[in-house]
């Protein structure tokens, strides 16, 4: 039997809805995988201390507030800092294309939007620690 995935799920800064993110916990969970939820209003160093400290495959981060292009860049930051760059990833919530396609230039491995199927969040984060091997 194989380690379980283990996710964090974060939300970052001051948005204050948080019902898709839990829906996503749910679905992560009862797949099988260990899934930590940050709760509300978190720093991006509280993200990055938490996946680390948790030991994660994936990060991550639900975005409803329009901050995921000073957002991402911090956590990349504090990712490399830290030595855990391995760590995968994966932005959801609502944005627009453009800041989707920038997102993923800096390093966003999948965005998941809030119309993404429960099974293909799923699939995609299977796939994605598959394709990134052991740590």
């Amino acid at each position: 039997m194989s380690t379980p995935i283990r996710v964090l799920l974060a939300k970052v800064g001051l948005d204050g809805h948080d019902r898709g993110v839990k829906v996503v916990a749910r679905t992560l969970r009862d797949a099988g995988m260990d899934v930590i939820y940050s709760g509300l209003h978190r720093t991006p160093e509280e993200v990055v201390n938490t996946a680390i400290q948790e030991d994660v495959d994936v990060l991550g981060v639900s975005l409803l507030s329009g901050v995921q292009m000073t957002v991402f860049p911090k956590i990349f930051r504090l990712l490399d800092e830290r030595g855990a760059s391995d760590i995968i990833v994966v932005a959801g919530g609502v944005m627009p294309d453009d800041d989707v396609a920038a997102i993923k230039q800096m390093g966003v491995r999948e965005v998941l939007l809030q119309d993404t199927p429960p099974q293909v969040i799923v699939d995609t984060l299977h796939r994605l620690v598959e394709q990134r091997g052991p740590r």
